[in-house]
């Protein structure tokens, strides 16, 4: 908590302890997540606002996003790029593409009012070029045309039983509805899998974040689906964390 406080400080108020510094000190010390209490964070190394409370992004959805990215810049591009940002929320994977990759346009989709106007700031806040991307209000893909070179996903996947493991402060202050996929978890993650290689470009790639037990259901219903070439990745902690999945060739 003394790191949090000095962190505060010095980043929001400049070391000086003003009213609104103790109000938000007083925020703190009741278990609020600090991310909410400065107003932003950083995610590969764009500034993300917070202001709407979506979802804080997580560290392992950090290093997964960054390696794809390492990716793509190495591989080389040919011509315009297509991306899709699904359940996009605060739009940090969507954002932190645009500034890094070129010749990249992103569809940024999510279902919450609130997260559309987080989004709208965080592509503001960064400077990404209108004619760069489009937002979209859709509950996974029921709005969605077109196909795309790469759809990022990160669902809400912790299962209901499970919530008995989360953090009392994020059950208490992030948005529930980013969190939970059903009683396993699994609830967005089939719907969008089961409709997700309709709307990719052949050879294009879905990445898909998930909780580390779904592994091998995930697997299982992969195949069921006709998914034929697949990976799973660990994060930096070495736990289970994403998986690609590539596009039927033409």
């Amino acid at each position: 908590m003394e790191k949090e406080l000095q962190w505060l400080l010095r980043e929001k108020y400049h070391g000086k302890l003003t009213k609104a510094a103790k109000k938000d000190i007083e925020r703190l010390k009741k278990g609020e997540p600090l991310d909410y209490v400065i107003g932003f964070t950083e995610f590969l190394g764009c500034k993300i606002d917070l202001s709407k409370r979506p979802l804080i992004p997580r560290p392992e959805t950090e290093y997964w996003v960054g390696q794809i990215i390492a990716n793509i810049k190495q591989g080389g591009i040919f011509g315009n790029l297509k991306m899709l940002d699904i359940f996009a929320g605060s739009g940090c994977i969507g954002v932190a593409s645009l500034k890094h990759i070129k010749n990249i346009k992103v569809v940024f989709a999510e279902k919450e009012k609130d997260f559309i106007r987080q989004i709208k700031i965080n592509c503001k806040l960064n400077n990404i070029r209108s004619q760069n991307y489009k937002i979209i209000q859709s509950d996974i893909f029921n709005n969605i045309q077109g196909t795309f070179d790469y759809i990022f996903a990160n669902p809400p996947y912790v299962a209901k039983s499970r919530a008995g493991k989360i953090q009392t402060s994020v059950l208490k202050y992030e948005p529930k509805a980013a969190l939970f996929g059903g009683s396993d978890g699994l609830w967005y993650i089939r719907k969008f899998l089961a409709e997700a290689k309709n709307f990719l470009n052949p050879g294009g790639n879905i990445f898909m974040e998930f909780d580390a037990i779904q592994k091998k259901s995930i697997e299982t219903l992969l195949k069921k689906l006709g998914y034929k070439n697949f990976a799973f990745h660990k994060d930096q902690y070495e736990k289970w964390r994403w998986v690609d999945c590539v596009g039927t060739m033409p």
